[in-house]
């Protein structure tokens, strides 16, 4: 697996969120941006497990991504970060990175790896990014995929 291709394929993802009428569009990038327009979910930190079969047959990938819901109004913003983290619905993260899994047979995130799995949702508390706070979450997403490629 490519990092960089499955970080992509992740934001490429998170886009397919419909958020409530008045907030606007989910801005999502495959990595840590300098600044943010929220609401906005970014992949993270990325923790490395190789030879998860022998031969380096598969790997596994445990991305941490952050969503941030904003900073005007804690109530409103809970609100939209709690649609995100909904486990159904078309504002939700988990339906909208698990529908890229693909249909079975298929490789999820297209091409870009095996399987994914949205583990949990942890620190649902206020991030510091560039000097302002935001209301967000942390999302635990394992992908696994081709070792070799």
């Amino acid at each position: 697996m490519q990092i960089s291709a499955v970080r992509n394929a992740l934001a490429d993802a998170a886009r397919a969120v419909v958020l409530p009428a008045g907030i606007g569009k989910l801005t999502s990038t495959g990595y840590v941006p300098d600044s943010v327009v929220v609401p906005c979910f970014f992949v993270a930190e990325v923790d490395i497990n190789f030879d998860k079969t022998m031969g380096r047959g598969t790997d596994e990938l445990m991305f941490t991504c952050r969503v941030l819901a904003g900073r005007a109004d804690d109530r409103s913003s809970q609100r939209v970060l709690d649609a995100l983290l909904s486990g159904a619905g078309v504002a939700s993260l988990k339906q909208a990175l698990e529908t890229a899994r693909g249909a079975p047979g298929e490789l999820a995130l297209g091409g870009a790896a095996d399987d994914l799995h949205l583990e949990r949702v942890q620190g649902y508390r206020w991030y510091e990014h560039q000097g302002s706070s935001y209301v967000g979450a942390e999302l635990a997403v394992k992908v696994i995929g081709d070792g070799s490629t």
